[in-house]
């Protein structure tokens, strides 16, 4: 098994792909959608402001082109008013996903913020004299960009040239110039999403990958592909026995976790923290979003407290936004998780 984190740059049916391999597991998949007309997480579209839908307290927008978005919070927007906005996640079937008027220009670096003025730079960086030089080369790109622009320092800045940072900084501040300018009446897709070699360029960096491999058939010959196919079972292998099922519903995705032949008195609760260890990757491997119910092996009620702060440390390291909702009066856990991508069985051609 080859130690390391190793990026893997195919393509499958033509379509950009991007497999991250840790220690010879598959970390994070990322695979373009494909072209079926949908808006996709991440565009950016001029629009026009539709039908309020009051019971929800929001609006349906006109993106262009026969597509729709749905504006939560529209309260004060007329039918008719034109601006910009962000998919903000996915939408199953025909529903019109959900957009943002929050902007955002994401780069490996930086991510530019307009009409969010300011400069933030990540957590993560503790140094201060770090700190300093990254705010000063973040200052001295924002003079003379337009008024009301943001930037965040990601914790991919800490250490690097200033260099680098500089140039993505340029083109991301004059790529947010441009699309505030090209901003008409006319609703149209004014940036398209990344696609999955971007995507993995840009997010991959905590630490960089040891390796990457762009190579015609890497997926073969670095055995994504039998992580993908273990993938299309419901079934996850956990440690001692123990294994959970995912399955995705039309309103839900439902986990359930056994323990196997193992009898012991903690059998119960070594299944539920093995799974939970997990879950937030298969999660992201499978591309499952939304309310998700968690149906845990038989365990003493005085173990909940622990599943609950291993829940929290699982998916505190996950990058999707994710909301630990509680215990439900039946036993079960729930969890709410932000739809950014589509189900992994809608990528892959049967």
């Amino acid at each position: 098994m080859r130690k390391g984190r190793i990026a893997v740059i195919d393509r499958i049916d033509g379509r950009s792909a991007a497999a991250l391999l840790v220690d010879g597991r598959l970390d994070d998949l990322l695979i373009d959608p494909p072209e079926d007309g949908r808006p996709h997480t991440g565009e950016i579209y001029a629009c026009k402001a539709q039908q309020q839908m009051k019971g929800q307290n929001g609006i349906l927008v006109d993106l262009g082109n026969g597509k729709r978005g749905f504006l939560k919070q529209a309260k004060g927007i007329a039918p008719g008013t034109t601006m910009l906005v962000q998919v903000a996640t996915f939408a199953e079937g025909n529903k019109a996903p959900p957009v943002s008027q929050k902007i955002l220009f994401k780069g490996r670096y930086a991510i530019v913020t307009p009409d969010a003025p300011g400069i933030n730079v990540a957590r993560s960086i503790k140094d201060e004299e770090e700190r300093e030089r990254l705010l000063e080369i973040a200052h001295e790109c924002l003079t003379g960009a337009p008024e009301g622009l943001g930037l965040i320092l990601r914790s991919a800045c800490n250490e690097v040239a200033a260099e680098p940072i500089q140039d993505e900084l340029t083109l991301l501040l004059g790529l947010a110039d441009r699309i505030a300018k090209e901003h008409t009446s006319e609703p149209g897709l004014l940036l398209a999403a990344p696609s999955a070699e971007e995507q993995a360029w840009r997010d991959w960096v905590d630490p960089d990958p040891d390796e990457v491999h762009t190579e015609p058939d890497g997926f073969e010959t670095l055995g994504v592909w039998d992580h993908i196919q273990t993938l299309r079972s419901p079934k996850v292998a956990l440690t001692n026995g123990a294994s959970m099922m995912i399955e995705q519903t039309s309103a839900l995705v439902a986990v359930d976790v056994n323990t196997g032949s193992d009898f012991s008195l903690t059998a119960g609760l070594k299944a539920n923290l093995a799974a939970v260890g997990d879950l937030p990757r298969q999660l992201r491997l499978r591309g499952m979003g939304g309310q998700i119910t968690i149906d845990f092996a038989p365990s003493p009620k005085k173990d909940r407290r622990v599943i609950e702060h291993a829940l929290r440390n699982a998916f505190r390291a996950d990058s999707t936004e994710t909301t630990l909702v509680g215990w439900t009066p039946l036993g079960h856990f729930e969890l709410q998780r932000k739809r950014e991508r589509i189900p992994l069985p809608e990528l892959l051609s049967e």
